[in-house]
């Protein structure tokens, strides 16, 4: 009996590895965590995909009920879904470790994350600095930290990559447009010139999935963009290399 994490991937029902999907076709539990990003797919098609009844964990469910979760993987063998790679949202580390604490076997299955899948871009992974997230102002009136991550890798000469925020239980998740336009309230408290109107952003939509979405242009640009369905993310290049630039050049058309 044990307690699997298994990444499932970016996209669809069909991006699970051939080893995760083996693992979860002979758990007696499949848990899918619903709140560090999103599927381009439903329950029923994972349900139909696997053959098992799947049972969503909000992000309540999933930090009340870790206890419960790792008590169960005594007894069975049971599946903790995580959209993308496992360990790409540190809030599955915590399972992770109080299953080692309680003796409870565990294992891990790796998947694509959006980490990674950012490549797509261009721009070079180890070029990237500290990735941060964005939040929605209203429950952060005074938010500072994605710009203060921000302005520490354009020091540096790295990229950022912002991670928007999302709250399935209201359909709400962060736009493009809306992160630029968050990014730009901080700016006018603070006022460290780090965002102008021409200043160079990426703005990404379903990464990894078959309708992805890739546009760079200035600020002004990309925030009118419509990127559609989410989740999005946002990258604000650093210093580039000339190879960088050239893929960015392709990104820029369209606009």
């Amino acid at each position: 009996m044990a307690l699997y994490l298994i990444g499932i991937g970016l996209s669809t029902e069909k991006d699970i590895t051939v080893k995760g999907l083996e693992i979860v076709q002979k758990c007696d539990k499949i848990y899918l965590e619903n709140y560090t990003s999103l599927l381009q797919c439903s329950v029923p098609d994972l349900e139909k995909s696997y053959g098992k009844k799947v049972i969503l964990a909000d992000r309540t469910a999933a930090e009340q009920k870790d206890q419960e979760i790792v008590e169960e993987a005594r007894k069975k063998n049971v599946a903790f879904l995580v959209v993308g790679d496992p360990f790409s949202a540190t809030t599955h580390i915590e399972l992770f470790k109080l299953a080692k604490e309680k003796n409870v076997p565990v294992k891990v299955i790796p998947n694509a994350s959006v980490l990674t899948a950012v490549g797509i871009t261009g721009l070079q992974l180890y070029k990237f600095g500290q990735t941060t997230s964005i939040p929605f102002l209203e429950e952060h009136p005074n938010l500072e930290t994605p710009y203060n991550a921000l302005n520490e890798n354009q020091e540096r000469g790295l990229h950022t990559l912002f991670l928007l925020d999302l709250k399935p239980e209201k359909n709400k998740f962060m736009t493009v447009n809306e992160a630029l336009d968050i990014l730009e309230k901080i700016e006018a408290r603070k006022k460290q010139n780090l965002l102008k109107k021409d200043t160079l952003v990426i703005g990404c939509a379903r990464l990894g999935s078959d309708n992805t979405i890739i546009k760079a242009g200035p600020l002004e640009k990309i925030k009118k963009y419509n990127f559609g369905k989410p989740p999005h993310c946002l990258i604000i290049p650093g210093k580039m290399h000339f190879v960088e630039e050239e893929m960015l050049e392709f990104y820029a058309q369209g606009l």
